[in-house]
């Protein structure tokens, strides 16, 4: 069945943007009749059928809906972008069907994206949401200095996987109780001396994804999953 994301969808009607409309009516034959699911990235599934197949305006007829629960634990992945988007893509395709409900893109010292536009990342979001199933879009937060998130962000939830000689804790045996965590994840090249520090004096723990040494997009996915599989247990 075709999946449609539908953020703004109220009533028992929806009808397509132009572009979906083309794509679902010219592209994937849609007639009337046929049927379809509607996600609104907020909880709720929707069964519905095709009631005008316009290629311009595809207007779609409600049938049923199901409200999914949010999961009883909240992961929050903060990264730092590589330089290279495509392995940020890629991150967040597989971050969202793993099951993440935030993510915050960091500008560290040894950054070497200093910029970010959301546009291409968000739809990434909503197309891996469609093909895993999920209910839940997850928030996906502007490129923010690791300075000011670091200052505001609740240290009792807070974690920091670094790469220096210091101690560290396996993430997955503190990441399995508490209603969430955040998975400060720094660029190629780690964080800096300073910024581990400052981590330590807000009281954000440090933590170890494992003896191998990960890429910035690999090692932001293992956290993720990391948190997911040990609350699944």
């Amino acid at each position: 069945m075709h999946t449609f994301y539908a953020p703004k969808l109220s009533g028992t009607t929806y009808t397509l943007p132009e572009d979906e409309s083309k794509h679902a009516v010219r592209v994937l034959r849609l007639g009337a009749g046929d049927a379809v699911e509607l996600l609104d990235g907020r909880g709720s599934r929707y069964a519905a059928a095709v009631a005008d197949a316009n290629p311009k305006r595809c207007q779609l007829r409600i049938t049923q809906q199901e409200t999914v629960a949010p999961r009883p634990y909240f992961t929050h992945i903060a990264v730092a972008p590589t330089k290279n988007l495509d392995r940020m893509e890629w991150f967040v395709e597989k971050a969202v069907e793993v099951g993440v409900e935030r993510i915050t893109f960091l500008r560290c010292a040894r950054s070497e994206r200093r910029e970010l536009k959301l546009e291409r990342l968000e739809k990434i979001a909503i197309s891996a949401m469609k093909q895993s199933g999920q209910a839940w879009l997850p928030q996906l937060d502007e490129l923010a200095d690791y300075a000011g998130f670091v200052k505001n962000v609740a240290p009792d939830t807070a974690y920091i996987a670094h790469l220096a000689d210091d101690e560290r804790t396996a993430l997955s045996s503190v990441a399995a109780t508490g209603a969430g965590c955040c998975v400060l994840i720094g660029p190629e090249g780690d964080f800096t001396p300073a910024e581990i520090a400052q981590a330590r004096e807000r009281g954000i723990r440090p933590v170890t994804l494992g003896a191998s040494r990960l890429r910035t997009e690999t090692a932001a996915l293992a956290a993720a999953f990391t948190v997911h599989l040990s609350r699944e247990r």
